[in-house]
């Protein structure tokens, strides 16, 4: 059934995303760009991606600041405030500003700053409430840090509390994955992001998985197990508003609202991503050449794309039809100059027969029976 969330996120951007490219350990599942802190100086790349974000002028319009990584609580207490300072005062108008954390790098200290500076959302990296699965995983922290997070984080000021959690970890079944459900509940969450573990080239875990060290878990677990979320986060009024993500009401993620409703965002930092109406592009990943290229007041780019009105129109679509409430067809025709039934017409039909597509009050939306195969759907709407 469609939810009753508004089409809001048209008018939530534009976002700036602090890409932070280190961790202090890589998580044995991890297919994202980050290095190992250690072993590079990270106060020179902090200060080149502040002096990238000082010559965008574009940010006094930004809505939504979100800093990820990478892990940004892996950097130093002073880089970290410095970074989350200098964002805070190039964007005067943000009205959400997420920080990601992981469990076992915070402290109270720390905690109170980022709230003092004008933080008002934090991303836990929770991932599981059961240790096994933790160490599995590769996580570095205990059930008890994560306890203690969400504690600290309340008593720091912090009413907009996000957590992310990982189902089908190899050895886990349908009760496992209710009692991290349930644990998250319990800690009055605001936010829940639940994803399906996948097994990303060149990473411990799919070593082993090829190896026969780990078994994944069986396709029809894996769905259950998403069908299972769906039902424990709406019984405690967490309600489903994008294929992966729940939220009490009034507590979506804008930033990514706007990336969903294929809004503008700024990208800033090694490896991050930027998207202008019909142009996408990607910085550097190298951190001698980035940190250079910024110093010598060049381009950080590596890479840029852009798009022609009927490939936008098609880019918007597989977003929106992301989240629950799916396309506004006012909204997209505005967007984009384009009729979605008409586009989309075939797709559409099929769909709909099929029981996957719904039309309705304006909008044409996923049913539930189409979420835990959204991506096959999608790729339909990708191309006409």
């Amino acid at each position: 059934m469609l939810n009753d969330y508004p089409s809001k996120s048209a008018s939530v951007g534009p976002g700036l995303y602090i890409h932070v490219p280190f961790c202090r350990t890589k998580c044995n599942y991890c297919g994202f760009y980050s290095k190992p802190i250690a072993e590079y100086d990270a106060g020179a790349v902090v200060c080149a991606m502040i002096a990238e974000m000082e010559r965008h002028e574009s940010l006094e319009s930004i809505k939504t600041i979100y800093i990820g990584g990478g892990s940004p609580s892996s950097l130093t207490q002073e880089h970290l405030l410095h970074l989350v300072n200098r964002a805070k005062l190039l964007c005067p108008a943000v009205e959400e500003f997420t920080v990601e954390i992981n469990p076992g790098h915070i402290n109270k200290a720390l905690l109170s700053k980022l709230r003092s500076a004008g933080v008002n959302r934090l991303s836990i990296g929770a991932q599981s409430f059961i240790q096994r699965e933790l160490d599995l995983l590769g996580r570095g922290h205990t059930v008890a840090c994560i306890h203690k997070a969400v504690r600290q984080s309340r008593a720091a000021g912090f009413d907009n509390i996000s957590l992310d959690l990982i189902f089908a970890v190899p050895g886990s079944d349908l009760n496992s994955w209710k009692h991290n459900l349930q644990a998250a509940i319990e800690l009055t969450a605001d936010h829940i992001s639940t994803y399906n573990l996948t097994y990303e080239d060149n990473t411990p875990l799919s070593r082993d998985l090829a190896a026969g060290v780990i078994r994944s878990v069986d396709e029809d677990t894996d769905r259950a197990m998403y069908e299972l979320a769906i039902d424990e986060l709406t019984g405690a009024d967490i309600i489903q508003y994008e294929i992966s993500n729940f939220a009490r009401k009034g507590f979506e993620c804008k930033h990514n609202l706007n990336y969903w409703a294929n809004g503008s965002y700024v990208g800033i930092g090694p490896g991050a991503t930027s998207y202008l109406p019909g142009a996408r592009s990607t910085n550097l990943t190298d951190f001698t050449r980035y940190c250079e290229m910024v110093r010598c007041g060049a381009s950080t780019l590596e890479e840029s794309e852009t798009h022609n009105s009927l490939e936008r129109a098609c880019e918007t679509a597989v977003l929106n039809l992301r989240r629950r409430c799916g396309i506004d067809l006012a909204e997209f025709r505005t967007r984009t100059g384009f009729n979605a039934m008409q586009l989309f017409a075939e797709s559409i039909r099929k769909y709909q027969e099929l029981g996957l597509i719904e039309k309705t009050g304006g909008r044409i939306f996923l049913t539930r029976q189409a979420l835990g195969i959204a991506d096959s759907i999608l790729c339909d709407f990708a191309l006409v």
